[in-house]
């Protein structure tokens, strides 16, 4: 179980970007999410992403999300960081979002980048402060410019760590220099949101890691974590080799939220792999690439598991 004491983080330093499960006929299943929080924190996670990218946020309806916020704060809430996905393109929705996740007893939100507009970074500074004026909950900027379309510009993060709500970074642009400019220049706790980049992050001063490959590796990488945050970069840099064939399996053949959950299907831990289109289960050669490498990584499941 989570130490409590690896909280202290306003975000935990352990986060899982959780996968929303779906029922048979494509309906949230409630019971299954708070049972996956519960096996998360449980099993070494202090910090939780709901509706974020791996939950399938673009295709959850608004009403959803808030009752996953308040399903997974009810569970979970007390023992793990709860870290709302409110983040949209559309700078009034995301205030929206912001004010739903606050009712719904989330600890921090996850605000992305606006997606698609192309904002220039006057814009991005006015849509991140427009959020952070919505509510009392503490911003985790998500800088992913292979979805948004454009990056956060290093002096853009200056800025925006100024705003007092502002207070940590996932950064899944994978450019060390940045990462390094924002540590040394920011108190800002900065995230990993490469899962194979956990090590060297944490080794400049990065806080942790917000991950999709945790799910089915959780244990692993809490071990990571703790290890990196405590100086010994032996025992982190034997783990990390460990979890190299995992973080492949789930992350590079097709998106983390449908093999993180033909993996937990596998475990046992969700009773299916439903999602929602356009995502669409994986095809025999898809899984047989995710398979291979977890068979690497010395997993035996077979095919018919999936």
């Amino acid at each position: 179980m989570a130490d409590s004491s690896l909280s202290s983080r306003p975000f935990g330093t352990l986060v899982t970007a959780m996968v929303t499960p779906f029922t048979a006929d494509g309906e949230v299943d409630f019971e299954a999410t708070a049972f996956l929080a519960n096996k998360l924190v449980e099993d070494g996670c202090d910090g939780l992403v709901i509706s974020g990218t791996t939950g399938e946020t673009s295709t959850l309806e608004d009403s959803e999300k808030e009752d996953l916020f308040r399903v997974v704060a009810q569970t979970v809430g007390g023992r793990a960081k709860v870290i709302a996905g409110t983040g949209t393109n559309h700078t009034s929705h995301s205030v929206e979002m912001a004010k739903r996740a606050e009712r719904a007893g989330a600890d921090g939100q996850l605000v992305v980048t606006p997606y698609y507009n192309k904002p220039t970074q006057a814009g991005v500074i006015a849509h991140f402060d427009a959020v952070s004026a919505a509510s009392d909950l503490p911003i985790m900027i998500y800088d992913i410019p292979g979805r948004a379309g454009i990056p956060i510009a290093t002096e853009t993060m200056f800025r925006l760590a100024e705003n007092p709500k502002v207070l940590a970074l996932k950064d899944a642009k994978a450019d060390f220099a940045a990462v390094t400019r924002v540590l040394a220049n920011t108190t800002l706790d900065v995230y990993a949101g490469d899962d194979g980049l956990t090590l060297p992050w944490m080794v400049a001063g990065a806080a942790g890691v917000v991950s999709v490959s945790a799910h089915v590796a959780t244990r692993a990488f809490r071990a990571l974590v703790d290890a990196a945050a405590a100086g010994d970069f032996d025992k982190a840099r034997r783990i990390h080799f460990e979890l190299d064939p995992v973080v492949r399996a789930v992350m590079t053949h097709i998106p983390g939220a449908i093999s993180a959950k033909q993996i937990l299907k596998m475990q046992g831990v969700i009773p299916n792999a439903a999602v929602r289109l356009p995502l669409v289960a994986p095809d025999a050669i898809e899984m047989e690439a995710v398979l291979a490498d977890l068979a690497e990584a010395g997993w035996d499941f077979s095919q018919d598991k999936a």
